[in-house]
């Protein structure tokens, strides 16, 4: 089977060995697994990250967004039957999406948005996960009545569809943090009640709006650059959650205000097979609901062409500049 695959971590994409078209065993379900037939995949800040520092024995396939086709399925797969429409986010343990067929298990798989494309469901799986758990298992936001969430980075691939949650699913009065105008339009049109700019300071540019203070912060990029203007700007006992890879984050700071600290991290229950793994199953489905009844729209923002090494790189370029908005997808082989 074709695949894209890279070796070395740190290359500069300029290299063709950064990313590179080979061809793989096709691989065979077992157990719990679906072999599915990629028809479409999109690109994450993790992509990026694991390419530029993990040093792989043996060239690797990286991605794990996909929306495809189920071929064959393992011994204990009860959820589905080959020729169903799937989309997921993989595991970070296992082999990527960057290729023609892929193994996922089938208790982080939900059935594809039927009213999207193949690309659109591909735009969504990892982000929506992340999104939703951290706003309802990570910040227990509950319905939110009353009560404010800031998000650093409404307008990237979380971001995106955090703000779409938040705003449609809950009482929260959503504030969105974006810098440039085209992406605070982005934002806006996703749901959000105010939208700031994440380059001038917060508490000035929030209480021009009336507010005083939040109730919710969700981190998503940078916390390290806003972590003293968020504690400054939070309720006493607030809930802080956040995503990103900060350098150091000392805890100290939130105990006067009693602000509680939450990770989110969506791999985490493939990575430890966790007993609510099929948690992962139905939240996807839901989302497929939402998007099918007009709840949630994707957030697909550009269509990057086939999935080949070429396109990758660029892919990964966009991404690496820190500017892309909401998500870059590919499709087809």
């Amino acid at each position: 089977m074709k695949a894209i695959v890279y070796q070395q971590a740190g290359l500069p994409l300029t290299d063709p060995k950064s990313l590179y078209d080979t061809e793989l065993e096709k691989p065979q379900p077992s157990g719990h697994d679906l072999l599915v037939k990629i028809k479409a995949i999109s690109v994450n800040p993790v992509d990026t990250k694991v390419r530029q520092s993990d040093n792989p024995s043996s060239p690797k396939v990286l991605g794990w967004d996909a929306c495809g086709v189920v071929e064959a399925v393992g011994d204990s797969v009860t959820l589905f039957s080959p020729g169903d429409e799937v989309f997921y986010a993989g595991s970070l343990i296992r082999p990527g999406t960057y290729a023609e067929y892929h193994l996922v298990d089938e208790r982080i798989t939900g059935r594809k948005p039927a009213t999207l494309s193949a690309a659109e469901a591909a735009a969504l799986p990892l982000t929506s996960l992340t999104a939703w758990e951290l706003l309802f298992d990570r910040l227990q936001v509950g319905g939110g009545q009353g009560k404010s969430l800031l998000i650093v980075g409404a307008g990237g691939g979380v971001g995106s569809i955090l703000t779409q949650l938040a705003s449609r699913l809950t009482g929260l009065t959503v504030i969105g943090t974006a810098s440039r105008p085209e992406t605070q339009q982005w934002v806006e049109s996703l749901g959000a009640d105010h939208v700031i700019d994440h380059r001038q300071p917060f508490s000035e540019q929030l209480a021009a709006k009336g507010i005083r203070s939040v109730d919710y912060v969700a981190s998503l990029t940078h916390t390290d650059d806003y972590y003293d203007q968020l504690i400054e700007i939070m309720t006493p006992q607030g809930r802080l959650g956040l995503i990103d890879d900060p350098k150091a984050l000392d805890a100290i700071p939130l105990k006067r205000k009693a602000i509680s600290l939450h990770w989110e991290l969506m791999f985490t229950r493939s990575l430890y097979t966790t007993e609510d793994m099929s948690r992962q199953h139905e939240i996807l489905n839901d989302i497929a609901s939402l998007i099918d009844n007009g709840t949630l729209r994707t957030t697909l923002d550009e269509h990057a062409g086939k999935i080949t090494a070429a396109s990758l790189r660029e892919a990964h370029r966009r991404i690496e500049t820190g500017r892309s908005r909401g998500k870059i997808v590919l499709e087809g082989f």
